[in-house]
């Protein structure tokens, strides 16, 4: 090659273009220029008929791009090599290039999928999203890697470039949904593939790396590029840049990501039910002939304490089992959803139903006691409501108490500061608490819990319903 270039230098190139479907190179030798031409078979052969007999053609057709397919179906990428020697000057060389071409051979490279594509290929399936692969390989190579990586991919289940072409835009609506290979496809038509799912009310995620790319990465809902072998003009126009140019990380950057938000609606959960519970506390005590049953300093420890720690916890939560095996939910639900709300509402009304039933039985006991109970009942209903709702359907007996170690920690930690602020002489003063018997614990504990035993069987019937 060092020889070669030092004999023949390049003195021009014309590009690969989508357009062109093939690279040019001139060189310069002693006397005269040099063109050689890179590109797809079938280009190659186009750019050649001038030079052939009609038997030549006919030999071409029955044997030469025969065995690029042949190479094609074995999923080798195959390019298509030609040449001219006599261009007297440089002007000539770029006016007089197609269909003065001598053929000279096909190059096969094979690209294998990376190990572990397929297997997060199967996985996006399971979390209902449709992979599609696009490429510009020879269709009969785009079949051969998307069999190897399990994507349907019979006549009615791929198009080409030159098919895709031939439709109208409705025509493509139509048909989008169920194609998942593209081969032979333009830069524009990219574009065109993008805007018809997103017709269909889908949301895009497209990846791509080149210069070409950068016009479907802007209009895909969600642009990736690659951070690797990426231009910086795809960079540019992506949404994301995947650093390790994985395929298999956009697929474990999904199930982080619905494992954050699975975080964040437990998050939701926990302390609008937690609010919830204390507002019924305030509002229907008077309403029932009861004192006060809280003081200003007992609510501001319980949204401090209680709700921080264990609701921060949450967001440690691990992934839930078969996170990758539920749909997409629908786009136009909001965080706050019926079944979330309602929860919301219920276990709100049984926490504060619970706390307001120890304050009626106390206070007409005349137990001096009363008020502390409240405050535990209330701070101890909220620390089992918390752990019952680490998972939205699974048992916590299913996915193990240790399996949140922030969260034990936390929960712990708050036990332990209601403790100290009924047992410690220091802080009982302050927050004007009586210190209880053990009886008396074990009660607020055993009436707290009815709040766990309750959303377990809540989860119980979810279920068997969605069994």
């Amino acid at each position: 090659k060092d020889k070669l270039e030092r004999s023949m230098p390049r003195v021009d190139e014309l590009p690969f273009e989508a357009e062109r479907r093939c690279m040019v190179t001139l060189h310069r030798s002693t006397e005269d220029l040099h063109a050689f031409v890179k590109g797809a078979p079938e280009r190659i052969i186009e750019g050649c008929v001038d030079r052939l007999t009609e038997r030549g053609r006919e030999a071409i057709d029955d044997g030469v791009l025969r065995e690029a397919d042949e190479l094609a179906s074995r999923g080798y990428r195959v390019l298509g090599l030609a040449c001219r020697l006599e261009f007297p000057d440089h002007d000539e060389a770029k006016a007089q290039l197609d269909g003065s071409w001598t053929f000279l051979g096909f190059v096969g490279l094979i690209d294998p999928p990376r190990p572990g594509v397929m297997d997060a290929i199967r996985e996006c399936k399971s979390a209902g999203i449709s992979p599609v692969m696009i490429t510009g390989d020879h269709p009969v190579t785009a079949v051969a890697i998307a069999s190897e990586l399990g994507f349907p991919c019979s006549s009615s289940q791929s198009l080409t470039g030159r098919e895709l072409a031939a439709l109208s835009e409705e025509e493509l609506e139509d048909r989008v949904e169920g194609i998942h290979v593209y081969a032979r496809v333009d830069p524009e038509q990219k574009i065109r593939i993008v805007k018809a799912l997103q017709a269909k009310g889908h949301f895009v995620a497209m990846t791509g790396d080149g210069v070409n790319d950068a016009p479907a990465l802007k209009a895909a809902t969600i642009g990736v590029a690659m951070g690797q072998r990426g231009t910086e003009v795809a960079r540019e126009a992506a949404e994301v840049v995947l650093l390790d140019d994985s395929f298999e990380t956009i697929v474990a950057a999904v199930r982080d990501g619905r494992r954050i938000y699975d975080d964040i609606r437990k998050f939701i959960r926990y302390t609008m039910t937690s609010n919830s519970g204390e507002i019924w506390v305030l509002v229907l005590a008077p309403l029932f002939g009861l004192p006060l049953p809280l003081l200003p300093l007992h609510i501001l420890w319980i949204n401090l304490v209680t709700d921080g720690l264990p609701g921060l916890a949450l967001s440690a939560e691990p992934a839930e089992r078969g996170v990758m095996r539920r749909k997409p939910r629908p786009p136009q639900e909001s965080i706050f959803s019926q079944a979330m709300v309602l929860h919301i509402f219920l276990v709100g009304l049984l926490i504060g139903g619970l706390t307001l039933a120890t304050q009626a039985w106390a206070w007409q006991q005349g137990r001096e006691e009363w008020q502390t109970m409240v405050f535990t009942v209330l701070v101890v209903s909220q620390l089992f409501h918390c752990l019952a709702i680490r998972s939205e359907y699974d048992s916590i007996f299913g996915i193990g108490f240790a399996s949140n170690p922030s969260l034990l920690f936390a929960l712990t930690v708050t036990i332990a500061a209601q403790l100290a602020v009924i047992y410690v002489p220091v802080f009982a003063v302050i927050f004007r608490t009586v210190p209880l018997s053990a009886a008396q614990l074990g009660a607020c504990f055993a009436i707290g819990s009815i709040v766990f035993v309750t959303v377990e069987a809540e989860k119980w019937v979810r279920r068997r319903r969605r069994a």
